[in-house]
């Protein structure tokens, strides 16, 4: 399982959060990335948790953007595992679920935000800003 990264040289792009896409759905990894690097993000995917775990820059992230409903180990086992594991990385779920009801779990659980597939730019920038706590250096999105 390889990931895809878009994280460029550090020592031409200073300051640039990196945001990492966790998402089994193939196109998901392909499209978000665009809109994450208009926003003025670096980013990096992958297509499992296992995968994700298995990197080793696992502490880089800024923010995970994390599906719910991974094969495997699913997002919210993810999510605690990190946290067992002393990562702190703020996080933001989406979901093709239509319960919505996960939502308050998910946040009571540390999440950032639940985000409902199809959600629009306005809804993840406003997701991305609340998980970096303010993000003067992000690009909005046009209403």
């Amino acid at each position: 399982m390889d990931a895809r990264s878009e994280r460029r040289d550090p020592s031409v792009v200073i300051n640039r959060r990196l945001v990492t896409v966790v998402d089994d759905d193939e196109s998901v990894r392909e499209s978000l990335p665009d809109l994450l690097r208009h926003f003025g993000f670096d980013t990096q995917t992958f297509p499992s948790a296992e995968a994700f775990l298995g990197c080793e820059g696992v502490g880089d992230s800024s923010c995970l953007i994390l599906d719910i409903g991974l094969p495997g180990l699913n997002g919210p086992d993810l999510h605690q595992e990190l946290l067992r594991q002393g990562h702190r990385i703020p996080t933001i779920f989406i979901t093709a679920q239509g319960d919505r009801s996960l939502e308050p779990r998910l946040i009571a659980r540390g999440a950032i935000a639940c985000l409902f597939k199809p959600f629009g730019d306005t809804d993840l920038f406003n997701a991305l800003t609340a998980a970096m706590g303010g993000t003067d250096d992000v690009v909005r999105p046009k209403q």
